[in-house]
């Protein structure tokens, strides 16, 4: 979504709403103009058919996704912007503008188209249309309202899970074109038989409007299908993803506490802050500890040393003697002769 302009008084930027007027002008143009002009063969050029129209719109929307997502979040279709909405995702004004100027742009986008198709040889606008939407005997494939209903609300339900994955936040980044634009193609392949595939309001209001002003009111009498179905699909998503699926509400994982390990001299807690009078008197508590631990370890240096001179005269006084032993024990004579000498 475009942020809010901070620069003009924090006003929003006009800028978004221009970007969804032109990317819902741009799928109708492109979307529908593929299954008028070219979807069927047409002066010898073979027509693109139901798999080359379902790819058309899809396309059509994963470039508006990167033309334009950045400035709005390229919403074009209302029924994206009212699950929006119930999502919180963007605010009551936005929303409110956002389906206004999608609803012009469906409108330019289908009268620029018009004019070109009026250019066609043997077009006809109550024949050939504008790529509008309908059921019974308007449906391609003549399928019946009950048909319609279930078919636009059950693929808009799909649509907009899709775009409300891919926007997601654990959604790979940069790649939600992909993922909406061919998911749209693949809603089309199944619902052009059954009602022409709208999903989206805007998508139905400009073809069949146009038609209406041109003599061809039967599209503008079927839009109620393809204004309340897409809305009723909308909310339905809107809800399930909010509800059940979102994993941007989901409570974070818990996490394992940390084991502390307590080494010696390492602090297990973080300190807390002390006052200057607090920190005076234990930078005084442990100086005072540090000199007794020094005039401790001096009287042992001392008692060490004392007991080292006595060990050493212990060892003078053994070796004198065991001289005299020895003086004693090697001159046997001398000790003869002393003796006689004494006598």
């Amino acid at each position: 979504m475009a942020t809010e302009n901070k620069t003009n008084g924090g006003r929003y930027d006009a800028r978004k709403y221009v970007a969804e007027l032109l990317g819902t002008m741009a799928l109708v143009f492109f979307g529908c103009g593929a299954a008028v002009l070219a979807g069927k063969a047409v002066a010898g050029l073979s027509g693109l058919g139901l798999l080359g129209i379902s790819f058309a719109f899809g396309m059509v929307v994963l470039v508006m996704v990167y033309a334009i997502g950045p400035i709005s979040g390229c919403h074009i279709n209302p029924a994206i912007t009212i699950a929006m909405l119930l999502a919180r995702k963007i605010s009551v004004k936005d929303g409110v503008i956002y389906i206004i100027v999608q609803c012009i742009g469906a409108i330019l986008g289908a009268e620029m188209l018009f004019w070109i198709a009026l250019g066609m040889p043997g077009y006809k606008v109550g024949i050939n249309g504008l790529g509008q939407n309908g059921y019974d005997l308007l449906s391609p494939g003549l399928f019946s309202l009950q048909a319609g209903i279930v078919a636009e609300v059950t693929l808009t339900f799909f649509f907009l899970l899709a775009i409300f994955g891919a926007t997601s936040r654990e959604a790979p980044k940069g790649f939600a074109g992909v993922g909406i634009g061919f998911t749209l193609f693949i809603v089309h392949l199944v619902g052009i038989p059954v009602t022409g595939t709208s999903v989206n309001p805007a998508r139905s209001l400009g073809p069949a409007l146009i038609l209406a002003v041109n003599g061809s009111g039967d599209a503008l009498n079927q839009l109620w299908l393809f204004w309340l179905a897409p809305i009723i699909g909308a909310v339905l998503a809107a809800a399930v993803w909010v509800l059940v699926l979102s994993p941007d509400g989901a409570p974070p994982a818990p996490q394992e506490t940390p084991r502390m390990i307590k080494m010696k001299g390492a602090q297990t807690k973080p300190a807390l802050k002390e006052r200057p009078e607090a920190v005076e008197k234990r930078k005084a508590k442990d100086e005072d500890e540090d000199g007794d631990k020094d005039g401790e370890e001096e009287e042992d240096l001392e008692d060490d040393e004392a007991d080292k001179e006595e060990d050493l005269e212990d060892e003078e006084e053994d070796d004198e003697e065991e001289e005299d032993l020895e003086e004693e024990e090697g001159n046997p004579v001398k000790d003869k002769a002393k003796i006689n000498k004494k006598r």
